[in-house]
């Protein structure tokens, strides 16, 4: 569907979260006749609704009446809302097309575009890729699952800028366009509470590289078995990233170096030991936004000074507070135990580790392991937070470091808990392994609450 058709057309948006809010806002400025309908009511989605106040939007709140379909030449699937509830299904089964944001976004956006997706890492590689561009000089729109719809941005967009989009599988499982550059980072267990099984979880992410063409360029995770064999998938120019081989064409590590490979020529990016962030799934980040940034037109001078002076994103192992010589850190980004194990090895301090939150139904037993060996000092919070107790308590044997596992119910005993035990030279890292979704908008409001609690350690 064209802009220029948009004017007049009935298009009904499933969820008022951040992307069905700049949809909407989108589509009712260019004629569109638009409907948002959400499981929440009115009390819950006052914010939202406040700030559509003036367009012509109207609502179908507390349920998804079937009935909506009945004239509508389009339906957009916000990225929270599962595609195997009943109105989904009714509207396929009609011929009523479907889309979203991002779709609606990379169709239209008249900048080329780097697209970023994985299971782990994307944000972070998101953000790099767009710092480095900018201290290239490009003028760079960042945005996408990384908390900003590109969408409220495209009137402002123009043909030389770049854009840097994290893409979730929840956007790019209804897709049927890919980014000019496109990257998959790595594809390991995670979300199968929505997609059900690793095939399905592997099909969607593919969607970021199954319709480019041999003129487009694919970044792939050379050390990822699932991201490697996406190789196949895509007639674009392949380039690669990887802390352990040296690789045809990308950026690759070589002992403590970091290096660019492009068109059979190596330059140095930098050390191991320049690189600010914390621990070496960050290193993967780094080779990978290198890459992406170097397609882009980046010199090698603004990926090194970003690759050398970045500190990180915020609730990515962020550094809160520093208290009586304990250190706290904001990981909340971590919503798989995956994540979580990669935060634990970013550290040889003892760790007294937050997790818990509501699970996605992914295996536990790798953290477990990492988790009796790295941490002291175990607090579970949140409705995972009994199942990861006695998923953690029977990896426990005589030779592990973990001294006590505490299992409170909420953020805020979590922090209490988390300050009587821990003692100057710990690291007090949440980390929770699970989505926020048990008591929290998201895990940025989970990290602010979070931040606030150990903020106000500090006047007790």
């Amino acid at each position: 569907m064209e802009e220029t058709k948009l004017t007049g057309k009935q298009i009904l948006i499933l969820g008022l979260a951040r992307q069905g809010t700049a949809l909407a806002r989108f589509l009712a400025q260019r004629g569109a006749r638009v409907t948002v309908s959400d499981l929440r009511d009115e009390a819950a989605l006052a914010e939202e609704i406040a700030g559509l106040e003036g367009l012509p939007v109207s609502y179908a709140l507390g349920e998804h009446p079937l009935s909506l379909l009945d004239e509508a030449d389009l339906l957009c699937v916000s990225g929270g809302v599962p595609l195997d509830i009943p109105i989904v299904e009714e509207a396929r089964s009609r011929g009523v097309p479907l889309s979203n944001d991002a779709q609606l976004f990379v169709e239209r956006c008249p900048a080329p575009i780097v697209g970023i997706t994985g299971s782990a890492g994307k944000t972070t590689t998101t953000a790099l890729t767009g710092e480095m561009c900018r201290e290239a000089g490009f003028r760079t729109w960042v945005g996408g699952n990384i908390g900003h719809p590109l969408i409220a941005d495209l009137d402002e967009i123009e043909p030389d800028s770049i854009v840097v989009m994290e893409l979730s599988s929840f956007q790019l499982e209804l897709m049927t366009i890919s980014p000019h550059v496109a990257a998959v980072l790595n594809v390991t267990p995670n979300h199968l509470n929505r997609h059900k099984t690793m095939d399905d979880y592997i099909a969607a992410k593919r969607q970021i590289i199954a319709h480019q063409s041999a003129d487009d360029v694919a970044v792939l995770g050379y050390d990822d078995a699932n991201a490697r064999a996406l190789a196949l998938e895509t007639p674009a120019e392949l380039y690669w990233f990887s802390a352990g081989a040296e690789v045809e064409r990308g950026a690759f590590r070589t002992n403590g170096e970091l290096t660019l490979r492009i068109d059979g020529v190596d330059r140095e990016i930098c050390q191991r030991s320049e690189i600010q962030l914390l621990g070496d799934h960050n290193v993967l980040n780094i080779l990978a936004a290198s890459t992406l940034a170097a397609v882009s037109g980046a010199s090698l001078e603004a990926i090194r000074a970003v690759a050398t002076s970045f500190t990180g994103v915020e609730h990515r192992l962020e550094l809160v507070e520093e208290l009586d010589g304990v250190r706290w850190y904001d990981d909340s980004i971590a919503t798989a135990p995956e994540r979580s194990l990669a935060a634990l090895r970013s550290f040889d301090a003892p760790i007294v580790l937050l997790a818990g939150g509501r699970d996605k139904d992914l295996p536990w037993a790798p953290f477990a392991q990492e988790a009796v060996e790295r941490v002291q000092h175990l607090i579970t919070f949140g409705e995972a937070g009994p199942m990861i107790a006695r998923v953690v308590e029977a990896a426990q044997n005589g030779s592990t470091r973990l001294d006590q596992i505490t299992e409170v119910e909420t953020m805020a005993q979590a922090v209490t808990a988390a300050a009587r035990v821990a003692r100057s030279g710990d690291v007090v890292l949440l980390s929770p392994g699970g989505t926020s979704y048990d008591a929290f908008r998201d895990f940025a409001e989970r990290g602010d609450q979070f931040k606030a609690l150990v903020r106000a350690l500090k006047s007790e």
